[in-house]
């Protein structure tokens, strides 16, 4: 192979090796083919490149079709395809791809079109083929020169397959390439880069140094949302999801779905909140403390892993494997390893040690995958000692692991449900299961079947706990009871306490003599175990009788999540009711809370707050967190055009002034940033505005969270809003932003006016006799924001007027869109009473001054077609 420092690459895709000194060459002097032989001179000017050993699915026979070149890797692929897919391979080993997908920019593509790229979720596969990063590519190599390679160390050491999960990136190459920048090289092939989180003050992290390559480039759809909320939120907004215990620091780290972890200390009962860790983006589902507590992980729905310092509270590291919702984690105590799972069907193992020791510079893990799953992943269980990784799911299923081989070993069936929970006993041997069917089941993984059922509960089972000495199990779901069965004599158990809401998860302390309990309410308890100091007696089945315990012995309270929203037609101000049934006023635009009103009727306020006034939607609202979340599409940002009065903005000398809701909201979002600043200063000594503010009229809270994101959800970057003008941030706003909205906040190219059509007609009433000029009735085009008196000018000076005036000659033609031709008059001062002397209706309704054509489309049209617009003379 030669180097290629001054050639004109042309078109082609390269494989991106990020831990390689790599040269970019011309897809015509490397053909992808198991024959292809560089000389032993080309051989010696290699560098190290990583040996990648892919598996095929040989659950999911899918044959490959095709890929689109423009989008994945080297156009030469589909040499590759075509060649295994035909009979150009060896005799003897009749190979054929079964399934490929291939990641890029985030996603994970399969063959089969464009079209359904958006929903791949497995890992990349190929039919038990050696393929290299090779100088940028990947290629496939004959077994002698792949043995002559290894030998002069211009290839590191292979993994066995099923260890690893690969995703490949790829960027396009250019004219006159230079090598690229290299890092360490990896003892073996590297998954997903990490994302070295900036370290802000403990229960404050701020940022997500992470961003797509090319997050805003061509084709990339890009949403905006942010979180209207206090600075400081103490308390749970939602149900908490996951709950660990630290006994040597006395901390309790509850996972919330208000995407935040919050960390209490259970001794001071009054005030018991010590901090929050916010990173994550949407629900937390899972937490696990690890290193005897000095470190925590997390699993969200925003499809992140990240990993904490749990004494500071900072966000060390985010692991983004995942394509889809996380919900489940699992630990290995004794080996300090870690497995994740979730709904893309995926589950990851990872090395703790080396999770902790990530840093900027060093800044890549390898992690090796359990692959066979067929649906979604909810649950995952491990012993402490790390030989068996057990994971439940959609697929009504218990499937079995060894860890340390990647190797599947049994499938367990009988749960005719979803599986929600698993715990695996200390040796392994042992594991009980509880599902959506109402069931928890022991199983034998020696023997491979279930040895017994417990059936306590009325409804499903989301949670289990068992003590030390796997003799008792703890369960909850969603009938709110808590059990406690004996594992030796199943048919024995008894109701400890119940619950006012669904139990999302149990975890037992103190030596299993207290229990803590969260549910789909955000409030957290603590339960004792036992009734007086005395053990539970479990000899009599107690499940119809009357809970043991009456009272939980600590309390840590929620606050109310926001359950209802309804947006008042101005399309700025949203009533909200919560949990507790109280009702508030939100301002969207300034992106903070107006009003509480206690415990009232949503509808009635609504009803009272109605003005005639109609605004196009420009944003929606999502409540999943329980707080008030906003998000600007740029399919709609801009379609909310309102006067300053309209918009309560500026003042008596500026209410005509047209505003745009979403462009000065996205002002004033990414006001700190420094990209937009010096645009800010130029056109503030021009307008005259108040220099204080971004878009001249507001701002917004500099603590409010800022996302963005893709339409499906996964989170791109996120930031505080003051926050913009750090200097990773700004460098990582360059990248994240899309165009869209860079032409409203720097560009300042706020978008065209909306324009309606409407007919102008005089009212069937209204006797035209006395006017000498014939009126047209034409069809006119104007801002949707036109308001009627602006109407009522134009029939004055255009129709009326010029008509009772066409004998004075004074008037000129103008032609409108249908060819006629209007009069028209110079200058002239309107009639102070000119509202009074001329009628507008619109279906036999008289139309008040000051409503727009919108308004008058929406609530008194109420039809398709043009609007119709009938005028009449009074005086």
């Amino acid at each position: 192979m030669r180097r290629f420092d001054d050639d004109p690459i042309g078109k082609s895709f390269l494989v991106f090796h990020p831990h390689s000194n790599c040269w970019q060459l011309p897809t015509n002097d490397l053909r992808l083919s198991r024959w292809f032989m560089p000389t032993r001179s080309e051989i010696q000017t290699t560098v190290k490149a990583c040996l990648l050993t892919l598996v095929a699915n040989k659950e999911q026979r899918h044959l490959v079709n095709s890929f689109d070149s423009q989008n994945l890797i080297p156009q030469s692929l589909n040499v590759m395809e075509r060649l295994l897919a035909g009979d150009a391979v060896d005799d003897d080993k009749a190979l054929t791809v079964l399934d490929v997908q291939i990641a890029h920019r985030g996603e994970l593509f399969r063959s089969g079109g464009v079209q359904n790229f958006q929903h791949g979720r497995l890992s990349i596969h190929f039919d038990l083929l050696a393929v290299e990063v090779f100088n940028c590519w990947v290629v496939l190599l004959d077994e002698s020169i792949r043995d002559e390679l290894y030998s002069q160390g211009a290839l590191s050491n292979p993994a066995a397959a099923q260890y690893n999960h690969f995703e490949l990136a790829h960027q396009r190459s250019s004219k006159g390439a230079k090598p690229m920048t290299s890092g360490p090289s990896a003892a073996a092939p590297t998954g997903r880069i990490f994302d070295q989180e900036r370290r802000g003050n403990f229960g404050c992290i701020d940022a997500m140094n992470y961003v797509h390559k090319n997050a805003s480039g061509p084709g990339k759809k890009v949403q905006v949302s942010f979180v209207i909320r206090d600075e400081v939120e103490p308390r749970h907004r939602s149900g908490v999801n996951s709950l660990q215990f630290d006994p040597s620091m006395q901390r309790l780290y509850s996972a919330g779905r208000d995407s935040i972890i919050r960390i209490w200390n259970p001794r001071l009962a009054r005030d018991p909140y010590v901090g929050s860790m916010e990173h994550h983006t949407d629900w937390v589902n899972d937490l696990l403390l690890c290193c005897n507590g000095r470190h925590l992980v997390s699993a969200s729905s925003d499809t992140t892993v990240k990993v904490w310092n749990a004494h500071r509270g900072f966000c060390m590291s985010t692991l983004r494997t995942h394509k889809d919702y996380v919900k489940a984690l699992a630990y290995a105590k004794d080996r300090e390893q870690l497995a994740s799972a979730g709904l893309d069907r995926c589950i990851f193992l990872w090395d703790v040690n080396t999770l902790t020791a990530l840093t900027a510079s060093n800044n890549t893990i390898t992690t090796s995958s359990l692959n066979g799953s067929k649906d979604s992943i909810y649950s995952l269980g491990m012993n402490s000692s790390g030989t068996v990784v057990i994971s439940g799911s959609a697929e009504k299923v218990l499937r079995v692991w060894d860890p340390r081989t990647c190797q599947k070993l049994i499938k367990l069936r009988g749960h005719t449900d979803v599986v929600k929970a698993i715990v695996v006993s200390r040796d392994g041997t042992h594991c009980v299961s509880a599902g959506s069917d109402a069931s928890i089941r022991l199983w034998h993984l020696g023997m491979q079947r279930c040895i017994g059922t417990i059936w306590c509960h009325s409804e499903g089972v989301w949670s289990l706990q068992t003590d030390d000495n796997f003799s008792t199990v703890y369960s909850a779901g969603r009938d709110k009871r808590v059990y406690m069965s004996n594992l030796k004599c199943l048919e024995h158990s008894v109701v400890l306490f119940e619950e006012e809401a669904p139990i999302l998860k149990l975890l037992l302390v103190d030596n299993g003599n207290s229990l803590w309990v969260s549910t789909t309410e955000s409030n957290l308890k603590r339960w004792p175990t036992s009734s007086n100091g005395h053990p539970a007696d479990m000899d009599v089945d107690t499940s119809g009788e009357a809970p043991l315990i009456k009272e939980p012995d600590m309390s840590i309270k929620g606050a109310p999540s926001i359950r209802q929203y309804s947006a008042l037609n101005d399309k700025r101000y949203v009533y909200t009711r919560d949990s507790e049934n109280n009702v508030a006023l939100w301002d969207v635009l300034k992106a903070r809370k107006v009003k509480e009103y206690g415990c009232q009727n949503l509808e009635q306020k609504v009803k009272e707050s109605f003005r005639m006034l109609f605004v196009p939607n420009w944003f929606t609202v999502d409540l999943k967190t329980g707080m008030l979340q906003i998000t600007l599409d740029e399919t709609d940002c801009f379609s909310a055009w309102v006067s300053a009065r309209d918009a309560g903005l500026g003042n008596a000398e500026n209410m005509d002034i047209k505003l745009n809701f979403g462009g000065l909201l996205l002002q004033a979002l990414l006001e700190h940033w420094p990209r937009t600043k010096v645009v800010q200063e130029q056109l503030h000594e021009l307008s005259g505005f108040d220099s204080r503010y971004a878009n001249g009229y507001f701002s917004v809270p500099g603590h409010t969270p800022l996302i963005f994101c893709e339409p499906s959800g996964r989170t791109l970057f996120r930031l505080t809003c003051r926050d913009a003008a750090g200097e990773n941030e700004n460098a990582l706003l360059h990248d994240v932003v899309p165009s869209w909205v860079l032409d409203i906040v720097v560009n300042k190219a706020m978008p065209k006016y909306n324009k309606i059509p409407f007919y102008l007609l005089p009212h069937a009433s209204f006797n035209l006799k006395s006017y000498k000029r014939p009126v047209f009735s034409d069809r006119l085009s104007a801002s949707d924001m036109l308001q009627v008196r602006k109407v009522i000018e134009h029939v004055y000076e255009k129709i009326l007027f010029a008509s009772m005036n066409d004998t004075n000659g004074t008037h000129s033609a103008v032609t409108n869109a249908q060819g006629h031709h209007a009069p028209s008059v110079p200058p002239h001062a309107l009639p102070a009473d000119l509202e009074e002397r001329i009628e507008l209706y619109c279906q036999d309704q008289r139309l008040d001054p000051s409503m727009d054509l919108r308004t008058i489309k929406h609530f008194i049209w109420k039809q398709g077609g043009d609007l119709v617009l009938c005028y009449r003379a009074v005086k």
